[in-house]
C-alpha cells in the first residue's frame, strides 16, 4: 500500500461518505481522478473501503471490516501491560455480521489458491498408499507436538514421534503431557478417516472432536457455565451455558454460508478459541477443527511446526482485545505456505 492510499484511508476515517473529486480536492489537484480511481478500486479490493452508488453518484465510505483487517504494529501494541491496554472486555456479538465479509484479500486468495493448486499437483504424484499415509504421519505427528507445545507441553518432536509410532512414553513426562500427545493422534486420524463428516459444519461436532482431544485429562465434555479468565488479557469470554450455545451456533450458521474452505478453517480457527466454549482445550480444537475442514476439502492440514508460539499466542491476544485477525491470518496463510512446501513435496 502506498503513502497516497494510506492518507486515503485517513481521510475516509474523518469523512463518513465522500467522493472521488473530495478525494482530488483533498489532495489539491497532484493527482488526476484516474489515479484516485485506481486507488479507491485497490481498496475496494482490498475491503478497507466500501462503494455504492453508479456513475456520477458513486460514494465511498470506510468498510465495517477495515478495524479487524488494518494492519497492527505488534511489536508496539504488546509494549503496554495487558491491564493498560484498551480492549473490547467482553464478547462482541456484531462479529458474525463483521465477518460476514471477505476475510481474504484479492492477493491473498490468489496466493492461497496457487497454492492450493500446486498441493493438488504434487498429491496426485502419489501413486502408493503407503506412502501416503506415511505423509499424513509425519503431519500428524508435526502437528500433534507442536499444537501440545503451544499448551506448554515439554514433549520435543523426536519424544512425540517415538510416542507415536512405537508408544514409548518420554521420560520425566507427565502422564498428562503424554495423553495430550495421543489425544491429538487420535484426533487427527478421525479427520482423516472421516473427511466427508466435516465438510458441512455441526454443532455436535465440535463437541466431538473437543471430547476426543481432552480425553482422559479431567476436563469435562459439556458446554462451560462459568466464567474463566484468560491469561494476558482482560478479555472476558461469556459465562453462561445458554448465550455460549447461542453463539455456537451462530457461528456455525456463519461458516456454513462461507463458499471458501479456507475462509471456513481460518474462522474455525479464531472463533472457537474466542468463544471458549469448554473449561480447557478450546484452542486445540480449534487447530484441529480447523484441520478437519482442510481435510475433508482435499487440501492439505496445518502443523504449525514452524510457528513462534509467543507470537502465536499474540495473535489470538488481539482477536480477543480488539477483534483484529490481520496476524493471525498472516500465521494462517504462512503455515499453509510452509504445509504445501514441506510435505508431498
Amino acid at each position: 500500500m502506498n503513502k497516497r492510499q494510506q492518507q486515503i484511508i485517513e481521510f475516509a476515517k474523518e469523512n463518513q461518505f465522500f467522493r472521488n473529486k473530495d478525494l482530488v480536492g483533498f489532495f489539491n489537484d497532484k493527482y488526476s481522478r484516474e489515479t484516485i480511481t485506481r486507488d479507491l478500486s485497490f481498496l475496494c479490493k482490498q475491503n478497507i473501503l466500501n462503494r455504492s452508488g453508479a456513475g456520477a453518484f458513486v460514494i465511498y465510505s470506510l468498510s465495517e471490516s477495515y478495524a479487524i483487517l488494518k494492519e497492527v504494529n505488534v511489536e508496539k501494541y504488546f509494549e503496554n501491560s495487558y491491564l493498560k491496554r484498551e480492549i473490547k472486555e467482553s464478547f462482541n456479538f456484531k462479529i458474525f455480521n463483521i465477518l460476514e465479509n471477505d476475510i481474504f484479500t484479492a492477493e491473498e486468495k490468489e496466493k492461497i489458491e496457487k497454492l492450493q493448486k500446486y498441493f493438488i499437483a504434487n498429491f496426485s504424484k502419489y501413486d502408493s498408499q503407503t506412502l501416503i499415509n506415511k505423509e499424513f504421519e509425519r503431519i500428524m505427528i508435526e502437528f500433534s507436538w507442536k499444537s501440545s507445545a503451544i499448551e506448554g507441553n515439554t514433549y520435543t518432536l523426536l519424544g512425540t514421534e517415538v510416542l507415536i509410532k512405537d508408544n514409548i512414553e518420554g521420560k520425566g513426562k507427565t502422564k498428562k503431557e503424554t495423553q495430550m500427545i495421543l489425544n491429538h493422534k487420535d484426533t487427527f486420524n478421525e479427520a482423516i478417516q472421516n473427511k466427508e463428516r466435516f465438510k458441512k459444519l455441526n454443532y455436535s461436532d465440535i463437541e466431538y472432536i473437543h471430547f476426543v482431544l481432552t480425553k482422559k485429562l479431567d476436563i469435562s465434555k459439556n458446554i462451560r457455565n462459568g466464567a474463566i479468565g484468560i491469561t494476558g488479557t482482560k478479555y472476558k469470554p461469556l459465562d453462561n451455558s445458554f448465550q455460549i450455545k447461542e453463539v455456537l451456533q451462530s457461528m456455525v450458521d456463519l461458516i456454513n454460508k462461507k463458499e471458501s474452505f479456507f475462509e471456513k478453517a481460518f474462522l474455525v480457527l479464531i472463533l472457537i478459541s474466542y468463544i471458549q466454549a469448554f473449561e480447557d482445550g478450546n484452542k486445540r480444537t480449534a487447530r484441529m477443527f480447523s484441520n478437519a475442514i482442510l481435510l475433508a476439502h482435499n487440501s492439505i492440514p496445518l502443523s504449525y511446526r514452524i510457528v513462534d508460539i509467543e507470537e502465536y499466542k499474540k495473535a489470538i491476544l488481539l482477536f480477543y482485545e480488539i477483534n483484529n485477525i490481520a496476524y493471525i491470518k498472516q500465521i494462517f496463510i504462512d503455515q499453509f505456505e510452509d504445509a504445501v512446501n514441506n510435505y508431498f513435496n
